[in-house]
């Protein structure tokens, strides 16, 4: 049995000067929120898809990525297909005005975007994804990025 083909992706973990992380909600799979981001096209590296995928998502201006927080792999269904994907989570500091709905090119079914306190996060009964992303943040917010990513299960 062959493996499942690898989809590389690259998300942003979005935090404002509120200290509030931003998160899509999408409706497949039952609902859940997740960090922005998405699949790396041919011949992009991570911060070059993640770029782009705030772009089109999100229409985002000109965003500063940081460091790179966190990395996961996993199997999971996407499309209908399964893959092994690897995704590696990058911190990004920005505003509400720096994004603007009327400039995103590809929304990807996002249903709504909103700005979530860590005690938010912490407490809310929804999914989200990744798991372990309160402890993240949480973790960047007392000691800043980490010197080496962290392995999200």
């Amino acid at each position: 049995m062959n493996p499942p083909p690898l989809r590389e992706a690259a998300r942003a973990v979005v935090l404002d000067t509120g200290q509030r992380v931003l998160l899509l909600r999408y409706d497949e799979d039952g609902g859940f929120w997740a960090t922005p981001g998405g699949r790396l096209e041919l011949g992009e590296d991570y911060r070059a898809a993640l770029r782009r995928e705030l772009t089109e998502e999100l229409g985002a201006a000109d965003v500063l990525l940081g460091a790179q927080l966190a990395e996961r792999r996993q199997h999971h269904p996407v499309a209908g297909h399964w893959v092994r994907q690897v995704e590696k989570y990058f911190l990004v500091y920005a505003e509400a005005a720096d994004f603007a709905a009327d400039r995103a090119t590809q929304t990807d079914n996002i249903r709504e975007s909103r700005w979530w306190t860590l005690t938010e996060l912490r407490d809310t009964g929804e999914t989200v994804y990744p798991l372990g992303l309160a402890g993240l943040i949480a973790d960047v917010l007392r000691n800043g990025a980490p010197n080496q990513p962290t392995t999200l299960d």
